[in-house]
């Protein structure tokens, strides 16, 4: 067992939940340590009851998130409600009604609350399944969902202390920060004297929580680290997250054994990923036949119809083998999903009208076999 990739692969442990668990990662943290303060530039957050590698990525991109949240606001009402937490001791418990009165006092100034609309209700209650989920909070009496299908709710909650090491905190002043740009600027201001250690943890960073690295130009700081030094991140790679490094013209990513894969991977057993392989097979006979063209940094730029029609084409040629679901989805949904996917797997970029086909597509392709009929007898 890798209990550095425990911690990536976990938001944190805590020892109420997993007491063998915690005791294990936090007798290796030593051997891992090093790697986290020196190539990453992480900091490593552990107490007697909790374990958290605080992940900050080098840039944001477009998977990172929450994936259960659907709307901005879930995020405003998750601030309100580690505001409202701030404030109690650990093991207090507090009432829902006490809950919601604090937060739509707190969040008035910013947006509107209502909690007679069914989509505001269900926002509060995603927040809430989700500090539940990450035991900031526990559910004493009641269910939060119920919140959601009718405002009179009533459930009584456990504050379990958790919530204060939710946040990062920042060595400046975030109060001016207007988009995810400031906290990209703030972390690695270009300060001379630190201009070399911050580019080294851009490299690590970018590649231990992304699908790729990627530079247009050959003059790029951070692209000419890892091609000077890439026997040693790949070393450091290994050694502490497994995998290997892999390095291109203008990308690098970490590859994994088929039998030594953590975390959520590409391409997996599932439906969508194994469309999205045929996609990129299809994209790659676009650019052997002279229909799609790349450019010298490797990105190709094309319009959302040309790849729109590439996917229902692709559905065209190989729906026998795909699920019920995928076969009859409606074409809008379908290319909706394949796009989507791609982008949060750092496979294309939206651009004003365009999309941009990064270097990732031409990695991986899928194919059926010839004589493949799609389960069906001959």
């Amino acid at each position: 067992m890798n209990e550095f990739r425990t911690l990536l692969e976990n938001f944190w442990i805590c020892k109420d939940a997993d007491k063998e668990l915690y005791y294990k990662v936090k007798r290796d943290i030593p051997n891992f340590q090093k790697f986290v303060r020196e190539q990453l530039g992480w900091k490593l957050v552990h107490t007697e009851n909790l374990l958290k590698l605080e992940k900050r990525p080098a840039r944001g991109e477009a998977f990172m998130g929450i994936g259960e949240f659907l709307d901005i606001r879930d995020y405003c009402i998750l601030c309100a409600v580690l505001m409202y937490l701030e404030d109690k001791e650990e093991h207090e418990q507090f009432l829902l009604s006490e809950l919601i009165d604090y937060v739509e006092t707190g969040l008035k100034p910013y947006i509107a609350i209502d909690w007679t609309l069914f989509t505001q209700r269900k926002s509060l209650v995603r927040v809430l399944q989700y500090m539940e989920k990450l035991q900031m909070l526990r559910v004493y009496e009641g269910r939060s969902e119920g919140f959601g299908l009718e405002s009179g709710q009533e459930v009584l909650y456990e504050n379990t202390g958790y919530s204060k090491y939710f946040a990062t905190s920042f060595s400046v002043d975030i109060s001016g920060f207007e988009s995810f740009e400031d906290f990209e600027k703030a972390e690695f201001e270009e300060i001379e004297q630190n201009r070399g250690s911050l580019r080294i943890n851009r490299v690590y960073r970018q590649l231990a929580i992304c699908p790729c690295m990627y530079w247009e130009s050959v003059e790029d700081a951070d692209s000419l680290y890892l091609k000077n030094q890439r026997q040693w991140v790949a070393k450091h790679i290994s050694e502490n997250m497994g995998g290997n490094l892999d390095l291109y013209k203008n990308m690098a990513c970490i590859s994994l054994d088929a039998d030594d894969c953590y975390g959520l991977v590409h391409p997996r057993d599932a439906m969508l990923p194994e469309i999205v392989l045929l996609v990129c097979n299809g994209i790659q006979k676009e650019i052997l036949n002279g229909h799609l063209l790349k450019g010298d940094n490797e990105l190709i730029f094309t319009t959302s119809g040309q790849m729109s029609d590439i996917i229902l084409q692709c559905r065209k040629n190989h729906s026998a083998g795909w699920s019920k679901e995928y076969r009859e989805m409606n074409e809008e949904l379908l290319v909706e999903n394949v796009l989507e996917y791609m982008k949060n797997w750092m496979m294309i970029r939206f651009l004003d009208e365009q999309i941009i086909i990064l270097p990732a597509v031409g990695r991986t392709a899928g194919v059926y076999p010839e004589d493949f009929n799609g389960g069906e007898e001959n």
